[in-house]
């Protein structure tokens, strides 16, 4: 869909998209925390936003049911599943080990909450971005 309110929000949604893919990614980080030979992974968000706005793949980054990842069905009456990450995967990398752990885990806690959090505080700030920009786009309406 080509209309001004998709347009108004496009940037926003393929954000959206990008910072719940990184919540994922973090939060499998710390879940694996005690796993043997887990590598923590991350995605570069930076990158990952200029690739979307940059239109490689721009729809499919900001879409939940992209094809890239939608699991295959056999019956018309399945449900259709689908990776909400898919458009992002290309942006993940494993992230450096600061300290080596005896068991082959790169996770340093201490690095996954902070980056959680921060990750959070981006997530409240683009929701708070949307909210703005539909409260003016209801504002330009009933004028």
């Amino acid at each position: 869909m080509n209309d001004p309110f998709d347009r108004q929000l496009s940037i926003h949604r393929t954000a959206l998209g990008a910072l719940s893919y990184r919540q994922e990614l973090l939060a499998s980080n710390i879940a694996n925390a005690d796993t043997p030979n887990f590598k923590a992974r991350d995605l570069d968000f930076k990158s990952a936003l200029a690739g979307a706005v940059a239109g490689r793949d721009f729809a499919a980054a900001s879409n939940v049911g992209s094809r890239a990842g939608v699991l295959a069905t056999t019956s018309p009456r399945h449900l259709q599943g689908s990776s909400s990450g898919a458009a992002f995967a290309q942006s993940v990398q494993y992230r450096s080990e600061f300290q080596p752990n005896a068991d082959g885990n790169t996770v340093n806690m201490d690095i996954e909450r902070s980056a959680f959090a921060e990750n959070a505080m981006r997530l409240d700030a683009v929701l708070t971005f949307i909210r703005s920009d539909i409260k003016d786009m209801q504002l330009a309406m009933s004028q």
